[in-house]
């Protein structure tokens, strides 16, 4: 009886995932095409999903031999929250089993050495907006929060996001109460948002599973992806190729050490190479230096050096073959990718016998994003725990 039950929650697995990652909508046929699984195996376990909340079933298809097929889908009704702080901005967004986004709320304040309690009560308020879009009958599976730096092991504490100038903080504390009895978790900026790039929704895969994530805003922070995986270390804390050097014994870093990647291609860095105001955005550096800013170009020349001098040091370590830049540097992708492609290609030893992209993420809240898919990918792994009762 237990090798039944313990069978009926994998195919529950198997058929949720297919219907997932089906690019269109599945009849039953097309599930137990899919999957391997009997006609009527599909079926049993599709009424169990359909439900259980976790399928929906469209209008049969008319004007077809033979009984009409109700196309499956993904249930608009199941969501998870994805919350995400940075330096420049604060969002929360609300993201279905279909991987779309339902509702979305965000602000830019200029949080660089903020306080931990205002910065958050403004995320308790986006918080609230999208909670407030829940559909009709929907609800919410978990809530995950993207934050810039890092974080422990159990997904309640910040230890160190210096861009912001927070250090111990325990974030849930002011937000729990809109979510009660909700999984919640905490996570890097970065790792969330290469999350979001290797699966933009539950269950299907993206453009590339094996690539290096480069997140900039104010400062550089990294994630490293392998077999759709984000890996994380031992202790939580890998990715950090902000603190990677480029010129050791030369710029003093906040973080201890001199000379790291973050002090040349970080937002601060740049802008204060181009002799520009801190608040000045990269899409802002990089059409002044497409005006012929000389101090704007030399900035960005020297950032895109600097990328591809240790982004070829970590792909000659780690053998992946894409570079993503997400964040805002991702506004300067157009100036620096080719630079960065050009030095990976000088520097990386396996470069003539492997292909080697630099792509941009446009998504500039992809943590956000990495936070909520976190927790559909739960549901989706495990069907049996999340269906309504």
């Amino acid at each position: 009886m237990a090798h039944q039950s313990s069978l009926r929650e994998v195919n529950l697995g198997v058929v949720l995932r297919s219907v997932c990652a089906a690019p269109e909508p599945l009849s039953r046929a097309g599930v137990a095409a899919t999957t391997g699984l009997t006609r009527s195996t599909v079926s049993r376990l599709a009424d169990e999903l359909v439900a259980g909340g976790l399928l929906e079933e469209g209008e049969a298809a008319l004007g077809t031999p033979g009984r009409p097929a109700k196309p499956l889908r993904p249930s608009t009704r199941v969501c998870a929250v994805g919350l995400q702080v940075n330096a420049a901005h604060v969002a929360a967004r609300l993201i279905d089993l279909r991987g779309e986004v339902v509702a979305e709320s965000r602000s830019e304040p200029d949080l660089v050495g903020s306080d931990p309690i205002g910065a958050l009560s403004l995320l308790a308020d986006h918080l609230g907006t999208v909670l407030a879009a829940t559909p009709q009958g929907g609800r919410v599976v978990g809530a995950g929060l993207a934050l810039p730096g890092v974080v422990d092991g159990t997904g309640e504490r910040l230890l160190l996001a210096p861009n912001l100038g927070w250090r111990d903080v325990a974030p849930w504390a002011g937000l729990r109460e809109q979510l009660p009895e909700v999984p919640l978790s905490l996570g890097n900026e970065a790792n969330l948002a290469a999350h979001a790039f290797t699966q933009p929704a539950p269950g299907r895969s993206g453009r590339s599973s094996h690539f290096l994530y480069v997140s900039g805003e104010i400062g550089i922070g990294g994630a490293v992806v392998t077999d759709s995986r984000v890996q994380t270390g031992r202790h939580g804390f890998a990715g950090e190729i902000g603190h990677m050097p480029f010129r050791p014994g030369d710029d003093p870093c906040p973080c201890g050490s001199d000379g790291c990647l973050e002090r040349y291609a970080g937002r601060l860095a740049m802008t204060r190479r181009a002799g520009l105001p801190p608040s000045t955005t990269l899409a802002e550096l990089d059409r002044l230096a497409e005006a012929g800013h000389e101090p704007s170009r030399e900035a960005v020349d020297l950032a895109a050096e600097a990328l591809g001098v240790v982004l070829a040091g970590a792909v000659n370590l780690l053998d992946v073959p894409m570079i993503v830049l997400g964040g805002e540097i991702g506004d300067l992708a157009d100036r620096i990718a080719p630079r960065v492609q050009a030095r990976l290609r000088a520097r990386v030893m396996a470069a003539d016998w492997m292909p080697l992209e630099v792509v941009r993420d446009a998504d500039d809240v992809a943590g956000a994003s990495g936070g909520a898919l976190l927790h559909l990918a739960r549901v989706v792994s495990d069907p049996a725990q999340h269906l309504a009762v």
